[in-house]
């Protein structure tokens, strides 16, 4: 399998944990959002909307990493990121879903070029901006994982929820959220980034990510 990617995406960072808790293999191609790779005609034949993550598998291409992951689940079922149970699949779904859905694409990249290049926005007022969003539904989650996680966001393994989750926690301090009023979110990061699939897949620790300052 290939990864199209780029070392800070959450999306890309989210399917990076989901390939990693499935211990599949996988190669990495970097698409560099910042200098407008998306945008290449190679790139676009792939993923005609032009944004990462892209997989490639036996010449076919997934796109979407919500879709990636729910493709991983069904190919690979082993280890397990949803319940057995079908109420609380649905339920973990939710909670990914809050994030995947709710929260993330108000904060990625494109959405924060139109800010900055339409409407004049700051720093201040990008950080403003995405921090509204990610509080929102960060609050909402900490509710969840209080009523149903046992050490991770549901339960007592990592699932599809956490998959989610540590990519957004990772975006919040970027746009410096204090994580502070979510201490059940920090107990499951802190499980989480004990766990080699999680730990390996964090953007300072991939082939393109930016050299130490």
């Amino acid at each position: 399998m290939i990864l199209h990617g780029y070392f800070r995406s959450g999306a890309a960072y989210r399917t990076r944990i989901g390939l990693n808790l499935k211990g599949l293999p996988y190669q990495q191609l970097t698409v560099d959002l910042r200098t407008g790779a998306q945008r290449d005609p190679a790139f676009l034949a792939r993923n005609p909307q032009g944004m990462v993550p892209a997989l490639e598998v036996d010449g076919r291409v997934l796109t979407q990493s919500p879709a990636i992951l729910e493709w991983l689940e069904e190919a690979h079922p082993r280890p397990a990121l949803l319940p057995a149970d079908p109420f609380d699949r649905a339920q973990v779904r939710a909670m990914a879903a809050l994030i995947a859905c709710d929260v993330h694409p108000l904060n990625n990249l494109r959405v924060l070029k139109a800010l900055r290049g339409d409407f004049g926005a700051d720093q201040a007022a990008v950080d403003a901006w995405a921090g509204r969003w990610i509080t929102a539904g960060l609050t909402a989650l900490e509710t969840l994982v209080q009523r149903h996680g046992r050490g991770f966001c549901f339960g007592d393994a990592p699932g599809l929820a956490d998959v989610h989750l540590i990519p957004q926690l990772y975006s919040a301090r970027r746009f410096n959220v204090d994580l502070t009023p979510w201490p059940g979110l920090a107990a499951v990061e802190a499980a989480c980034l004990a766990l080699a699939p999680f730990a390996d897949a964090h953007p300072d620790r991939q082939p393109d990510a930016d050299p130490p300052a």
